[in-house]
């Protein structure tokens, strides 16, 4: 008995420690592009973020003087 449930101890160690080490916090990357929407000099990244949603993107900055949007790919 003594070495049985020492034999399932270390199984269930060994089983805990295997999924263990691979499972941790996954981020997304991100995409971004050029706006084709975005008419002018970005100068205000509020009125970018504002032209990116009805381009399939979640958000856009200014950065050079364009808009540029991004989404989680």
């Amino acid at each position: 008995m003594k070495l049985s449930l020492r034999l399932v101890s270390a199984l269930l160690l060994s089983f805990m420690l295997l999924f263990a080490t691979g499972m941790g916090p996954v981020e997304a990357r991100t995409c971004e592009s050029q706006s084709s929407k975005f008419q002018g000099v970005c100068l205000n990244s509020q009125t970018c973020a504002k032209a990116c949603p009805s381009e399939g993107f979640t958000s856009g900055r200014c950065n050079s003087l364009r808009c540029y949007c991004s989404k989680a790919c």
